[in-house]
């Protein structure tokens, strides 16, 4: 049978870290371990009773049963302004600052190709979410990376980026709450990135998947909320992590026109939106009781504590996430981030991420997910205490 060559796009994306992580997941199960996997990042709760209930009756539309609009449902785009009304005070225009997605990552990967040509250069976080990777590549738009370091609260520095770099930059991606830190950011730095950007015309791309997921009373401030922000930038919300959808590929992007269109004309190329019953049930979750979000945060803070505490017990010395279902944990002296995940998994069985899948700035380091039940990471602390490593 002939074999045909990939594209040299295709040859040129990066390795898929968590497909790797899957692999490793699988393959010691079915050797019959036990393994307890805190390397995902997949919420562990269902989908709210009502959203499902709302998804069953608009299946039975027969309107859903067409071809949606291009651009989405109108209803859907209604809730979207209405949530961010609500909940940031951000006024959103639904016929133009709104463009409905596939998911996230997809958002994420189509951005370079949108508003980006070939060398100019995009800013992105190190350590970060690995398939921020990916747009890039397939744009075939270099990459300079942006260390976030523990000592500056994992946000970046703007000032230590060469000039060079900044001239020849367009687009600066963050993402707060963090993926993988768990570091929030304040108004105060939106605030100095809107002025950043501005100074060397830059396109803000704001990641909010975790924009839910604050602790001790902290709500993680919206980009959006500050002044000038839409002026230069765009927000990407998903209703995977807030109301536990992540198999419905359902998210949106909202701001500056001009990248609102520009995702919207790629999308009329890739796709005819989202099956109209999940968009009649997305609307229904950004509009309803919001009761099940405040006790999904107050779930993953329980999980927290019981990670973080049991940890300090143990005697591994380690810091409290801020934010999102992700712990950011510093590794025993004498590891590498990939050595001690391994070791974990095949002494322990425990599947951890090792911060090196999220950049170079991410070794010494692994994520661990608080998307299991409170008792699994508490038993997976009591397998790591027997290994007598602290």
């Amino acid at each position: 049978m002939k074999t045909f060559p990939h594209s040299d796009m295709l040859k040129q994306l990066p390795d898929q870290f968590f497909a790797v992580l899957a692999n490793r997941m699988e393959k010691a199960v079915a050797e019959g371990h036990d393994v307890i996997n805190l390397g995902q990042g997949s919420p562990d709760k269902p989908t709210p009773p009502h959203v499902i209930k709302r998804l069953q009756e608009a299946s039975q539309d027969i309107e859903n049963h067409k071809y949606p609009p291009f651009r989405g449902k109108k209803n859907l785009l209604n809730a979207v302004a209405e949530f961010y009304q609500r909940e940031y005070g951000v006024d959103i225009d639904p016929d133009t600052e709104v463009a409905l997605l596939f998911g996230a990552k997809a958002g994420l990967v189509e951005l370079p190709l949108s508003v980006m040509n070939p060398g100019e250069t995009m800013l992105v976080p190190d350590p970060g979410y690995p398939d921020y990777w990916s747009g890039p590549a397939m744009a075939n738009v270099p990459m300079h990376m942006m260390p976030l370091l523990e000592e500056n609260n994992f946000l970046p520095v703007y000032d230590d980026i060469p000039e060079d770099v900044k001239k020849a930059s367009k687009m600066l991606l963050l993402n707060y709450p963090n993926n993988p830190t768990g570091a929030m950011a304040s108004e105060e730095f939106f605030d100095e990135t809107i002025a950043f950007a501005e100074k060397h015309d830059l396109c803000v791309v704001h990641d909010f998947a975790y924009g839910a997921i604050g602790f001790d009373g902290n709500k993680p401030v919206s980009y959006l909320e500050r002044p000038g922000a839409k002026d230069i930038g765009i927000e990407i919300y998903t209703m995977s992590k807030t109301y536990n959808m992540a198999g419905w590929r359902v998210a949106f992007a909202v701001g500056n026109p001009s990248v609102i269109e520009a995702i919207n004309i790629i999308q009329d190329h890739f796709y005819c939106s989202i099956f109209g019953a999940v968009q009649d049930a997305a609307a229904e979750a950004l509009t309803s009781s919001q009761e099940g979000v405040d006790e999904l945060v107050e779930l993953y803070e329980d999980r927290r504590k019981a990670l973080i505490e049991g940890a300090r017990e143990i005697g591994w010395n380690v810091a409290a996430p801020q934010g999102s279902f992700f712990a950011w944990l510093k590794v025993p002296e004498g590891y590498t981030s990939t050595s001690f995940a391994d070791m974990l998994l095949e002494e322990a069985k425990i599947l951890v991420a090792p911060g090196i899948g999220f950049g170079e700035h991410g070794e010494g380091y692994i994520r661990v997910g608080l998307v299991l039940e409170k008792e699994r990471i508490q038993e997976a602390l009591e397998r790591i205490k027997k290994l007598n490593i602290f």
